[in-house]
């Protein structure tokens, strides 16, 4: 009995040991300084990777492990209170933030940032132009051979490509462009943004669907030219397959929303401590933090921006 006894009492005095450390973490937290982890689209993952790099280097006593997954994930983690910030390509909705609130939180979507999606595809390819509509035909599985789009075209099959089936990506397509109704089930996934790149750079006959953030030229501080490997299509608005109102995503189409494939980036935030997930979030939507999205490719969501005029050849 005594040797039960003992065992109990040990595991009780575990327990709240582990108990105690957690709370000293967290009371150690700060706008500055702590340790927290945070999830964020992995479609989002260039431009994050400078943030941090930054934030990181002005306050060295801040330590933040980004979790890089999909967006599906990142809102996953952020509802199960296993991180307290996520970075991603929509708000909450209703109904995740009435879950939130039955349990007395109270959390928030902070514009962070303009981006959009890119359509890319191998440079021996000679199509540089698509519709929205074109577009949602080849995402519903209505056009699966590039001589739907184009007679003269000898590339065969057509193949779409995205990063990963729970991304931000996947959601806005769905949502955006065929209005809530699924993809075709022959859209092949990579997992990553990278990957999409590279099965692009290396098939003829495919279109990928990757973030905005991944097309920089890192050669090109003007952000005017894009990633030499693969080409990057222009998207027209119209029903017409016309250059009137097409354009590729730099700055200023996303700026304007112009570019028809555009859409926002957020912070998903519930730190009712004010610690550091709200220092973090208080960098990224000001001047530093937002200086590092107009160089990045993206368009800062609060702080004004100089727009330059491009042409544009298809």
């Amino acid at each position: 009995m005594k040797r039960v006894m003992f065992v109990g009492l040990w595991i009780s005095l575990c327990v709240l040991a582990a108990c105690s450390s957690h709370k000293s973490e967290d009371d150690a937290q700060t706008l500055y300084s702590g340790n927290i982890r945070i999830a964020v689209d992995e479609s989002l993952r260039p431009i994050m990777e400078e943030e941090l790099q930054v934030y990181t280097a002005l306050n060295p006593e801040a330590v933040v492990t980004p979790v890089y997954c999909s967006e599906v994930e990142a809102v996953n983690l952020l509802m199960k209170d296993s991180v307290r910030l996520a970075v991603t390509n929509r708000a909450l909705t209703e109904r995740e933030l009435q879950s939130f609130h039955t349990r007395k939180f109270f959390p928030e979507s902070v514009r962070m940032a303009v981006s959009g999606l890119a359509l890319i595809v191998n440079r021996q390819n000679p199509d540089s132009l698509l519709t929205v509509d074109q577009f949602r035909r080849v995402l519903l599985g209505e056009v699966t051979r590039w001589e739907q789009l184009n007679p003269d075209s000898r590339l065969g099959e057509l193949q779409l490509v995205f990063d990963n089936p729970n991304s931000g990506t996947v959601r806005f397509a769905i949502d955006s462009i065929c209005k809530g109704q699924p993809i075709a089930s022959a859209v092949k996934a990579q997992r990553t943004n990278e990957a999409v790149i590279r099965y692009v750079s290396e098939t003829p006959g495919a279109i990928g669907v990757i973030g905005v953030n991944w097309i920089g030229n890192d050669a090109d501080s003007t952000r005017l030219s894009f990633n030499q490997s693969v080409r990057v299509m222009a998207v027209s608005a119209d029903t017409a397959e016309t250059t009137g109102d097409a354009c590729r995503p730099y700055q200023a189409y996303l700026a304007l929303r112009k570019y028809p494939l555009t859409h926002d980036v957020y912070i998903l935030i519930n730190d009712p401590r004010g610690a550091l997930p709200t220092g973090l979030m208080t960098f990224l939507t000001g001047d530093r933090g937002q200086r590092i999205i107009l160089k990045s490719g993206l368009v800062p969501a609060t702080q004004p921006v100089r727009l330059v005029d491009v042409k544009d050849d298809f």
